[in-house]
């Protein structure tokens, strides 16, 4: 029998009880079926992961016994990804699946051929925290609100912008990561940040591309000989950036290096 997984966002330590949401101690107790004395687990993003018991348990409110931590906690996740924002269901697959890959921030990004300007960012939050807790993730990522592509251009950090391009003919993604490594750009180390960024269906309009090509972080890139979904060009990528970062290594990172 599996042992549910939470997380809460409070302090963690061994025999301090802490108090789950009506939320959580429904889905213990009505969904579950688990009772007072049954196995939990908890992270909180800060404090590592805790093998705990149910303290008490009745309706919504439940207590939780924190009593050994099983794991230490891990640097937060430097990786970013940027996505046009899509028509809900296909929005909502791409926050769990970067959730799953280990994603450390993810940005809705209003585009002019977005099909949406309107981004429920709490359910959004909300489905990453369910996939970090079934993932076995020790933190959150930070789920942004949406914002249009030339505000988060404005105030961008210069970490380096992995921009998919799948219509313009642009340079394999592999190449161009070889490239940003051979120039410093992304030298090789565990503290390199970087971000991916992938548009909406029907791709940028070209003045977007011009717009992006302008600043120097921005590294515009394909995806192969195929024209993928963006959905599908938002994980593909992230999955190619996560390889080649070392993250699906006996001993990974969060970075490429």
């Amino acid at each position: 029998m599996s042992i549910p997984r939470l997380y809460l966002d409070q302090p963690l330590a061994a025999g301090q009880e802490v108090p789950a949401t009506p939320g959580q101690a429904h889905y213990l107790g009505s969904v579950m079926r688990r009772g007072p004395g049954d196995a939990v687990v908890l992270f909180n993003g800060r404090d590592g992961e805790w093998q705990a018991r149910i303290a008490g348990l009745r309706k919504d409110r439940c207590s939780l016994l924190p009593e050994t931590r099983s794991r230490p906690q891990e640097a937060p996740a430097e990786s970013r990804l940027l996505v046009a924002a899509l028509k809900r269901d296909a929005l909502e697959w791409v926050v769990e699946k970067a959730t799953e890959l280990g994603i450390g921030l993810i940005q809705p990004v209003l585009t002019r051929r977005s099909v949406t300007g309107k981004v429920n960012r709490d359910r959004l939050a909300a489905i990453a925290q369910e996939a970090a807790e079934q993932s076995e993730r020790l933190t959150l990522p930070l789920v942004a609100e949406a914002a249009p592509l030339h505000a988060i251009l404005a105030a961008w950090d210069g970490t380096p912008l992995l921009v998919g391009a799948e219509r313009d003919g642009a340079p394999p993604l592999a190449q161009v990561v070889a490239r940003l490594r051979g120039t410093g750009a992304l030298p090789p180390s565990p503290a390199t940040t970087w971000a991916w960024l992938v548009g909406p269906e029907g791709g940028f309009e070209r003045a977007e591309l011009d717009a992006l090509r302008r600043h120097p972080f921005v590294s515009t890139v394909g995806l192969g000989p195929r024209i993928l979904r963006a959905e599908t060009a938002a994980i593909a990528g992230l999955a190619v950036l996560q390889a080649l970062a070392g993250d699906w290594t006996a001993d990974p990172v969060r970075s490429i290096g």
